[in-house]
């Protein structure tokens, strides 16, 4: 008999198991951010439309499933993993996919000014915050093999590596950001004072993808520790 429940087979006996199916989506999504910019620094407003779009798309796509998600969670999953910190951790992956709408949107919205020798700068800062929104889909691809291992000590170490590693790329994205901003100051007076207030926007929301994506790190290791 099949299940009467959609989500039963998504589910099955791990709780975890619909994390990475999301996580796959805001991958997807986050992965327009770099063609995004690069549209903006060759002034290509075609493409910067249709990046925005994709993001667009994909960003509901990772809301439906998340929907459904939290919707059909089985309320058994309190004994094994905790309800609470299964949703935490969706939240945090999908709050990914949503600096990138934001960002794409605004980026849409209002045409942005490039200052001089800031495209390069720019463009390490997006690299480096995907680099690490990478990381933690990587991470999440793993929870079902740790479980099905039982979280032997081994594929554990595994993870605490990878967990740490997430922590020095969010670092070095802090980093990045303030070497931009930096440079943003340095030249702010040859823009617009509107334009300045946007561009600390964008740098700032970029550097938001990493900070989720080692949120998403945080929310995973407290998680299996219980």
């Amino acid at each position: 008999m099949l299940p009467s429940n959609p989500m039963a087979t998504l589910f099955g006996k791990s709780p975890f198991k619909p994390l990475p199916q999301h996580m796959r989506i805001v991958i997807e999504c986050v992965e327009e951010v770099p063609r995004l910019f690069q549209a903006l620094i060759d002034n290509d407003q075609e493409q910067l439309e249709e990046r925005k779009n994709h993001i667009f798309v994909k960003e509901r796509e990772a809301d439906a499933i998340r929907n459904e998600i939290c919707e059909h969670l089985p309320r058994s999953a309190r004994l094994a993993t905790g309800r609470q910190d299964l949703l935490e951790l969706l939240a945090a992956q999908d709050a990914i996919a949503n600096t990138a709408q934001d960002i794409a949107g605004l980026l849409v919205e209002r045409r942005m000014e490039m200052l001089p020798g800031m495209d390069e700068p720019l463009m390490r800062l997006v690299v480096r915050c995907i680099d690490t929104c990478r990381l933690a889909h990587a991470i999440i691809e793993k929870l079902e093999e740790l479980q099905e291992t039982a979280f032997r000590s081994r594929e554990t170490r595994q993870l605490d590596e990878m967990l740490v590693e997430l922590g020095n790329m969010e670092s070095d994205t802090d980093l990045m950001g303030m070497a931009l901003a930096r440079v943003l100051f340095a030249e702010e007076d040859k823009l617009k004072p509107v334009s300045v207030i946007f561009w600390y926007q964008l740098i700032q929301w970029v550097g938001n993808l990493a900070d989720y994506a080692e949120k998403v790190g945080d929310r995973l290791r407290l998680l299996i520790s219980r």
